[in-house]
């Protein structure tokens, strides 16, 4: 009797370990896989313009919701290697050390495509008092 009970526990615990392994493998989303550090936020002297820079960080596959912002935006990836798609473009592939212009208003994603965490510093030049960032559908 106290085969079958060994046997049946030790199923259990296979399943348990392969449902372990498969939640390990799947892509985290990008509210628990992307963080943000502000670094600058300045006002440039222009009546309706700051300038904010940021630190994104990207876990390994978290892709970032599609976006836009209320003015520019210059990513210069710092490590990592990125994909970006710009409404109206084709996908471009960065890497530590490239930099890309991505105009106001322009809905985008950045998915980080290496296998080790990457980081982009971000600057934007925005207009006051809007909300940095715009969810697009």
């Amino acid at each position: 009797m106290r085969r079958p009970l060994f046997l049946t526990t030790a199923a259990i615990l296979a399943s348990m370990i392969g449902i372990a392994h498969a939640a390990d493998t799947q892509p985290k989303s990008w509210q628990q896989g992307l963080s943000r550090t502000d670094l600058v936020r300045q006002d440039l002297g222009a009546a309706d313009r700051e300038v904010i820079q940021a630190r994104v960080d990207f876990e390994p596959g978290v892709t970032s919701p599609r976006h836009a912002h209320p003015g520019v935006e210059v990513a210069y990836v710092i490590s990592g290697t990125f994909e970006y798609q710009l409404e109206g473009r084709a996908p471009v592939t960065l890497k530590a050390g490239d930099s890309l212009f991505i105009p106001e208003g322009v809905a985008h994603i950045a998915k980080n495509i290496g296998t080790d965490k990457g980081s982009e510093l971000a600057t934007y030049i925005v207009k006051k008092g809007d909300p940095l960032l715009i969810l697009k559908p």
